[in-house]
């Protein structure tokens, strides 16, 4: 039986949201995945490249897919509303996606600034929305509020680029090691933010904690 692959407009706070939706290759969804994409106001849309590798390695690891737009990004309706609105975009979406499919265990991932959404969602979620686990790819250490981290006890995944630019190595593992249990930083050999020259080995990693 083929995958589903839906082109998706769903009901957001600000209007609709375009998103995408894929289940895995070839067998029926073990779980749920939602994933963020970068900064609406430097280019991040659910096509970019990081975001379409961690899609298709959590496809891989047996999940269902949703990606969207923020407000304001290609098709979506509205405006940037300085990460409350994206925040309360991606809520949206993730209750649809629950929505959808309401037996299955979920996870939220995302990039950059992404991964600070999917974070804040997982940390200030009440018990019964909170996911399985988050992985938080590209974290960018260089917003200093990390409030939203304090206490949280979500299993938390970083896994970053060996020359982030934007969450030097260093940085981020005094940050994770000061965060409470469960969480994991994993390293991939990488000429930069975006994972130049091994997103292979990154798609590899994300389908490898599914």
């Amino acid at each position: 039986m083929p995958r589903r692959i839906e082109t998706l407009f769903l009901s957001g706070p600000a209007g609709r949201l375009e998103a995408l939706l894929e289940e895995p290759e070839d067998a029926e969804p073990r779980e749920a995945a939602l994933v963020c994409h970068p900064h609406p106001q430097h280019g991040g849309t659910m096509h970019n490249k990081v975001v379409h590798r961690i899609a298709r390695g959590l496809r891989k690891a047996g999940a269902v897919v949703l990606r969207f737009n923020y407000r304001g990004v290609n098709l979506s309706e509205g405006e940037y509303a300085h990460g409350e609105g994206e925040t309360d975009d991606a809520r949206a979406a993730l209750a649809y996606l629950r929505g959808r499919y309401p037996e299955l265990p979920f996870t939220l991932a995302g990039f950059s600034f992404g991964s600070r959404i999917a974070l804040r969602i997982a940390c200030q979620g009440e018990d019964a929305a909170k996911p399985q686990c988050v992985i938080a790819v590209g974290f960018p250490t260089v917003y200093r509020d990390r409030s939203y981290l304090e206490g949280c006890t979500v299993p938390r995944t970083f896994v970053q680029s060996t020359n982030d630019e934007y969450g030097p190595v260093a940085e981020l593992e005094a940050l994770v090691n000061a965060l409470p249990e469960p969480k994991r930083l994993v390293l991939v050999e990488a000429r930069d933010h975006f994972f130049g020259g091994a997103l292979e080995v990154l798609e590899r990693e994300i389908a490898s904690l599914g």
